[in-house]
């Protein structure tokens, strides 16, 4: 059982003991300095925060606590429900809220949960904001006010319907010309809050949705994280159904990934680059990405004309850059779009609809359009964390051994070969240290994984 303080949040897995793990005690701590930092942010002020979930069988729990938690600091509440995490960003800026909590474990699997915490803008809180947070959690005098200074329940109230409405108003999306295309869709929401947004939005497409553990039970059908070998069953009924696509979504909804009319994985590290490419073709600008993405994204962003920045991996990380550089389009290699013209957050339905426009107005069919792109393969691999691991250690050593390579150390150590790269870090949501590889074939990939999961191993004597 465990319990992450991060960059991403506060994950962990539910039950056990208090301090080890998401339990009650635990969620009441950090929501109480979650609202403490909020009112030192606005003083004077009575505060608003949103909270919203996705359909995992914690949720319920571990949002009734969070409710109650903040109405007893004084804080008023929207509670939106059922909602993707795009969408809870969304209705913190609709509602002129002071914040919000999306109550998701995102990818990770159904015994865990998680409080993601946002700003007033509807965005992840900083780094220094979430070290505040954890700091002031530690701390064992939680004053509460009286019962004159209770917070109230503002609404109750879905915001799914808005977020579809916002994402087809954009200029760049297409109704008509999807529409158009009359395409058959596979859509596998993992039985989490994408089985009520995804298929909406795509019948608002004009779309033929065929659904696929769409109803949000919590009790996932696969591991939840969109990758290939957790996929074959949308797969085979792509292949029967003789869909145009498969579209894949993780519990809240943030992670796209896409199936291609053959069953052959699109692969989740295109989806960016797919969007970007359409983006880009109507917009000239700069892109980001983080460390552990596909050369892919800044090979589409200089053919055209554009200029490609890396950031660390989190997606705080990637806004911070984007802003820094009037990015366009950004995101991450996990199927993570941001389109800062809807909001700064990874919004599957903003991806979803961007890349069925482009899908659409390029006539071609998804193996075909793939193809477009420049061929790169990423091995994706992890080291379980136990107490003989030194990760800081690990991270020094490596970096000394390639100082004459191009190292960036700005999140653990990536090294840019000529022909590949590695990227080496530890996760901010599971105890793991990521392997992350990429080259242009699979084989040298996997290869130069292996080479380094041994190179690690044998640091820490293994």
């Amino acid at each position: 059982m465990t319990l992450i303080k991060s960059i991403s949040g506060i994950r962990g897995t539910i039950g056990g003991h208090a301090g080890d793990n998401l339990t009650p005690l635990d969620v009441v701590k950090f929501t109480t300095a979650y609202a403490r930092l909020i009112a030192e942010r606005n003083p004077g002020r009575k505060l608003t925060i949103v909270i919203g979930r996705d359909a995992r069988i914690s949720g319920e729990m571990v949002a009734n606590l969070v409710e109650g938690t903040l109405l007893g600091c004084g804080v008023d509440v929207v509670n939106v429900g059922l909602c993707t995490t795009p969408g809870t960003e969304l209705a913190v800026t609709a509602h002129k809220a002071d914040g919000g909590i999306i109550i998701t474990a995102s990818h990770n699997p159904r015994q865990w949960n998680a409080l993601k915490l946002l700003n007033g803008e509807g965005e992840f809180l900083s780094d220094a904001e979430g070290k505040r947070v954890l700091a002031m959690a530690e701390e064992e005098d939680f004053a509460y006010p009286e019962i004159d200074g209770i917070g109230h329940v503002v609404s109750r109230e879905s915001y799914n319907e808005r977020h579809i409405e916002q994402v087809l108003a954009l200029p760049l999306v297409d109704v008509e010309a999807v529409r158009a295309r009359k395409f058959k869709v596979v859509v596998d929401a993992v039985n989490s809050v994408g089985g009520i947004v995804m298929p909406e939005l795509l019948r608002r497409l004009g779309c033929e949705v065929v659904e696929l553990n769409c109803e949000p039970t919590g009790e996932f059908a696969h591991n939840p994280e969109p990758l290939p070998q957790n996929l074959t069953q949308i797969a085979q009924v792509i292949v029967r159904e003789k869909a145009d696509l498969g579209i894949v979504v993780d519990p809240d909804v943030d992670r796209l990934a896409f199936v291609n009319e053959d069953g052959t994985m699109f692969v989740e590290e295109y989806t960016l680059v797919a969007v970007a490419d359409y983006v880009l073709s109507h917009k000239v600008g700069n892109t980001v990405s983080n460390l552990s993405s596909s050369r892919a994204l800044r090979d589409v962003t200089e053919r055209h004309g554009g200029r490609y920045y890396a950031s660390a991996v989190g997606e705080v990380n990637v806004v911070a850059k984007m802003k820094e550089v009037g990015a366009v389009i950004g995101g991450e290699g996990n199927g993570g779009v941001i389109y800062p013209e809807l909001h700064y957050g990874r919004d599957a339905l903003v991806g979803a609809a961007l890349f069925l426009t482009h899908l659409a107005k390029c006539g071609m069919t998804m193996t075909q359009l793939r193809a477009t792109y420049p061929a790169y393969y990423a091995s994706k691999n992890k080291i379980e964390l136990t107490p003989a691991i030194d990760v800081d250690k690990v991270l020094r050593e490596i970096k000394a051994r390639y100082a004459g390579e191009k190292v960036n150390d700005i999140d653990g150590v990536k090294i840019d070969f000529a022909e590949n790269w590695v990227h080496l870090r530890k996760s901010n949501t599971e105890p793991i240290i990521r392997v992350y590889t990429e080259a242009k074939s699979m084989e040298e990939a996997d290869a130069l994984a292996q080479r380094f999961i041994g190179e690690i191993k044998q640091i820490c004597n293994l």
